[in-house]
């Protein structure tokens, strides 16, 4: 693992998780830090005063960026909490219908059924199939779950526990035409793939700015189309419930102040799509790195598929820079173990655990167990080599 970009990962550890919780270089955390010397200078002037254009500065970049309107922008915690508050905020009637799919992320089909329960609705999962040989088995599943009784589809950007891309640009042109929302789920969508949020033409979009973005942790967006607006609502009611407008919509008044809380991080977002940027210099920025890091999950895949004797279960088109392997012989119960046993003996972090995802369980599919690899800019081959040498290692024992 290379230790000479700026992270502060322990590089006596080989991580192959930022998935999970990204990993924020050291220049965005000292901008960061530089936004907090600055708030607790004055800390009145700052939020009261200075914050409100500050965020308005922070939307129209991050908006050029993801090719999102900044109007429909606000800040959330992380994509769950996105998920939530377009759920929360919508009212359905019972017998409706709430369509995800078995490859979403545990917390958000939670959610789901928790609105579900509330007003008497039914959330329905499409089983897409894993291994996928290609998008449109994932087009055709979730579309032949669909109902005269659906009102809303979630869907990833990029699944979770999968680590699949999935075709939601036709996903949602198919279900706009037939007067169906969706929320996409984008939480691992920015820094990994390419992203045009307006042109998408989703009712409602949320991801995170912590993942690939690598900006620092709870950061994340929520995009909401012009016309949805109205509707939705942040989880905490306060002062901009009854805001006078002066210039500035209800939904900003709504979402640009919940209460007290460090912005900071929402602030140091540009200077992580910045510094991510011209980390590659004379390499094309973004764009390079997106494909370098598609192409080492790549490499990555396949020296994991080897050691493990099994075939990759989803063709390359659909990884951005993760994937997911099944492993033998590791039983469902034995998953936590098997991933402690790595961490602590044979220091890589990387996740092993059980799809479908508890919450997508229903008696009518046995759980697997999957290894999920990242590649980040701070990884190399040699990461993977380690991987595969101590799965060998620890398959070779059972």
């Amino acid at each position: 693992m290379r230790s000479d970009l700026g992270w502060r990962l322990d590089p006596d550890v080989t991580f192959l998780n930022h998935g999970s919780y990204g990993a924020c270089p050291d220049p965005v955390l000292a901008i960061q830090q530089a936004w907090r010397d600055r708030l607790e200078r004055e800390p009145v002037r700052f939020l009261s005063g200075d914050l409100p254009g500050l965020l308005d500065e922070t939307r129209v970049a991050l908006g050029a960026f993801l090719g999102a309107d900044p109007e429909g922008l606000a800040f959330v915690t992380n994509a769950t909490t996105g998920v939530n508050t377009v759920l929360q905020s919508l009212r359905f009637e019972p017998g409706d219908e709430l369509l995800a799919n078995d490859h979403e992320y545990n917390a958000t089909i939670n959610a789901m059924r928790a609105v579900g329960a509330r007003d008497g609705a039914r959330v329905v999962l499409a089983r897409i199939p894993f291994p996928i040989t290609g998008p449109g088995e994932a087009v055709a599943a979730i579309l032949g779950a669909v109902t005269e009784r659906t009102r809303l589809v979630l869907v990833s950007h990029v699944t979770s526990p999968t680590g699949i891309v999935l075709p939601v640009g036709e996903l949602v042109a198919e279900l706009n035409a037939r007067g169906i929302d969706t929320l996409v789920d984008g939480a691992h969508a920015p820094g990994m793939i390419q992203v045009d949020v307006d042109a998408l033409g989703a009712a409602y979009w949320t991801a995170n700015g912590h993942k690939w973005l690598c900006g620092p942790k709870g950061t994340a967006l929520l995009w909401v189309r012009e016309d949805r607006r109205d509707r939705v609502h942040p989880l905490v009611v306060s002062h901009g419930a009854n805001a006078v407008p002066g210039g500035r919509s209800r939904f900003r008044h709504e979402f640009d102040w919940v209460g007290t809380a460090d912005p900071t991080g929402f602030l140091a977002l540009p200077a992580a799509i910045g510094w991510m940027r011209d980390s590659a210099p004379g390499e094309g920025g973004w764009r390079a790195i997106m494909a370098a890091n598609h192409a080492l999950a790549l490499t990555g895949r396949d020296v994991i598929a080897a050691a493990l004797g099994v075939e990759p279960p989803a063709p390359d088109a659909m990884l951005g820079s993760m994937a997911a392997l099944p492993l033998p012989s590791v039983a469902i119960d034995a998953a936590d173990a098997f991933h402690d046993a790595l961490e602590t003996e044979d220091r890589i972090q990387v996740p092993v655990g059980g799809w479908p995802v508890p919450a997508a369980l229903d008696g009518s599919v046995e759980p697997r167990v999957l290894l999920r690899i990242s590649a980040q800019r701070y990884n190399d081959p040699a990461d993977y080599e380690r991987l595969a040498t101590a799965l060998r290692r620890r398959l070779a024992r059972r």
